[in-house]
């Protein structure tokens, strides 16, 4: 492999330090440059952080903003996927963790909400939501929290769950219901294990492998990844987000899967750079670089007006994983 074709052709590190984002510098620092900083919970001060925090309900969760669909949704189910969109910004952006107390409560409100089975569920109603419990368990890892038993107890809920294939789907979606239908069920619709894997449910899954230090090393993890690598640019075979022009629609912190959560994933699940694949996906994003070292892609969630640098910084750490970052 010529390594200096996969190379980011434009330096993004001066940009990304010269933004004005304090956080944004800070991990640039840290984690492209190796440089010894000051303690993370300098970041915890800053008023961005500390507007978030101000608003924060006792029970430890935040109040969704937006319009409630009571007919199909209760507020108690807005407020939790409001409560991970947070929870995601305070973990990604600010490097909060379980140190903090107010990360101990919304980490107690989202514990509050796994099953018995050890999912975590209300966003999707009374459906399993493999989705947004290994969303959340991945930001719950990220705070601290790998250790707990009841993070394990999800790993064992997520390796009874999957596909006869090895990955994963949104079961209700196994038995042709619409999401409509879903939250207004009862009862959690089991998968048709036959069915093959979604791309999109095994992406969002696979954050949570590879967050955790041990549960990346798994064989069931690795052949996960060896089937989201197989379908990098293909469409998916279920509804949701199903065109292959979603890979392109990014969002930082990683919701969804796209191809920069995907190729983070795979780099912490022991995947190369000279992965065929892993370069198909390289290529794409040294393709989408501009001459300010930022870059073109179509970001899909989110009014932070520094969310451009947010996703540069994520991309140059790809590359810094894999060894590809332009020389000095």
């Amino acid at each position: 492999m010529n390594s200096s074709a996969y190379k980011l052709k434009v330096d993004s590190i001066p940009v990304l330090i010269s933004c004005g984002n304090p956080a944004i510098e800070y991990f640039t620092r840290k984690d492209i440059l190796n440089e010894k900083l000051g303690p993370i919970n300098e970041l915890w001060k800053i008023p961005s952080v500390l507007r978030i925090l101000k608003k924060q309900e006792e029970n430890g969760s935040w109040k969704y903003p937006g319009k409630i669909r009571a007919d199909i949704r209760s507020r108690e189910n807005y407020d939790q996927l409001e409560t991970y969109r947070i929870l995601g910004e305070l973990v990604e952006k600010y490097g909060l963790n379980k140190n903090h107390h107010q990360i101990q409560k919304v980490s107690e409100y989202f514990f509050s909400c796994q099953t018995p089975e050890g999912d975590f569920r209300g966003i999707y109603g009374n459906q399993y939501a493999p989705t947004y419990s290994s969303a959340i368990m991945e930001l719950l890892i990220k705070a601290g929290y790998g250790n707990d038993e009841r993070i394990k107890k999800g790993f064992q809920w997520f390796l009874s769950m999957r596909q006869d294939d090895g990955g994963w789907i949104i079961p209700f979606r196994t038995s042709g219901m619409n999401l409509k239908e879903a939250l207004l069920s009862d009862e959690p619709n089991l998968p048709d294990r036959s069915r093959p894997f979604s791309h999109l449910v095994t992406g969002m899954v696979l954050r949570a492998f590879a967050a955790h230090p041990e549960y990346r090393k798994s064989a069931e993890a690795k052949k996960a990844a060896d089937l989201l690598t197989s379908r990098l640019f293909l469409a998916d075979k279920y509804p949701d987000r199903k065109d292959r022009r979603y890979w392109e629609r990014v969002s930082y912190p990683f919701w969804f899967t796209d191809i920069i959560s995907a190729l983070d994933s795979l780099s912490f699940l022991g995947f190369e750079r000279d992965n065929h694949q892993i370069q198909e996906g390289l290529l794409f994003l040294i393709k989408q670089q501009t001459k300010d070292g930022l870059f073109d892609l179509k970001i899909v969630r989110g009014s932070d007006k520094d969310l451009k640098y947010w996703i540069c910084l994520a991309i140059c750490r790809l590359f810094k994983k894999y060894g590809l970052l332009t020389e000095k």
